[in-house]
């Protein structure tokens, strides 16, 4: 059997979808093969959307997006009038297992990120404010079995953006610097909202793509509780989609919503050196193909970790690890990033 991820013609492939989100990559791994003779009457492989996010690492500290990713801190308060630079690097890999309807076997994949991100706190109506955007360039390798047969596919390429506001309503007023050592973190209450913008790259006569062509949204709700030098935080959030309408094969696909919920325990060492585990659950998904529903409904068990050390006043290093304790579909990947961030603006 002839393996090329880069033929259009009458060659087929496989589908899987990956959607890690900051602030969310989408990823979209199939492998294309040219088969040696016909094969049985399966029209098109059944594309299977998957909501996890690759890599995505902090914008603000204990701050990132991901779709059924880990976020330590994600509504600490925050200083109004800085500004957060960040450059990161994540590698992730691991089993992908596909709809039962699907001839795929011991499917794996080995993926990598550069991300570069932006964040701006800001007071929102008397309430610290956090306004941001995520540039991902992802590529990776696939391989796999397809009918019994070897087959392996690669990409490399700009994934969607990512844009997200934050806002701590409740326990977090709006501080300059100046005002900042007044302020004692108690229970603070905070909403987000994110939107994931469909112009990654993305063709739709091929299945394997870094671009969604679609918009994804997510709205969560948080809490934080801080006791001494422990921070315990509980979050849920709805992931919601638009549907894709140039699917592979003329197809049209959509995607129930994904709901959420995570917990996080951080200890800080000192400010800015903090680390925190966390725990998460994310259930639904399922797609329609064309009007036809597919057994693609989600069930996600992840463990993580984060680790944030300051080098000084202006500059910190983040470390991020994410373990897939269990997936029914989908990407059963672990993951590790390392971000370097820098901060700058108010009297800094």
């Amino acid at each position: 059997m002839v393996v090329n991820p880069d033929i259009h013609g009458d060659s087929v492939m496989t589908h899987m979808s990956f959607q890690e989100a900051a602030e969310m990559v989408t990823l979209h791994p199939e492998t294309r093969l040219v088969p040696p003779a016909p094969l049985p009457p399966l029209v098109l492989p059944v594309p299977l959307v998957v909501s996890v996010i690759f890599v995505l690492l902090a914008l603000t500290p204990g701050d990132n997006a991901c779709a059924q990713d880990l976020e330590p801190r994600a509504f600490s308060p925050v200083p109004v009038g800085l500004n957060f630079g960040l450059l990161g690097y994540g590698h992730a890999e691991g089993n992908v297992f596909f709809d039962q309807s699907l001839p795929v076997e011991d499917a794996t994949g080995k993926l990598h990120s550069v991300t570069v991100a932006y964040l701006r706190t800001l007071n929102f109506f008397g309430a610290t404010g956090k306004l941001g955007a995520i540039v991902p360039y992802v590529w990776g390798d696939y391989e796999g079995l397809w009918l019994g047969e070897p087959a392996s596919a690669s990409r490399r390429g700009f994934a969607d953006p990512v844009v997200k506001l934050a806002v701590n309503f409740i326990g977090a007023p709006a501080r300059t610097l100046q005002e900042w050592k007044k302020y004692h973190e108690r229970t603070i209450v905070g909403a987000s909202v994110l939107a994931t913008v469909p112009i990654g790259q993305y063709d739709p006569e091929k299945l394997i793509n870094l671009g969604s062509n679609r918009w994804a949204f997510r709205a969560r709700l948080g809490a934080s509780q801080h006791l001494s030098r422990w921070y315990f935080e509980l979050m849920g959030e709805l992931w919601a989609f638009t549907q894709n309408p140039e699917a592979f094969g003329n197809n049209t696909i959509s995607q129930d919503p994904i709901l959420a919920i995570q917990c996080n325990a951080i200890y800080q060492f000192k400010r800015g050196f903090w680390l925190g585990a966390g725990f998460g659950y994310g259930e639904g998904g399922q797609t329609t193909v064309s009007g036809l529903e597919k057994d693609t409904r989600q069930i996600n068990k992840r463990f993580g970790f984060t680790l944030v050390f300051p080098i000084n006043q202006h500059h910190s290093l983040k470390l991020n690890y994410l373990n897939s304790l269990s997936t029914a579909i989908g990407a059963d990947f672990n993951r590790l990033g390392l971000a370097w961030q820098v901060r700058w603006g108010g009297v800094l």
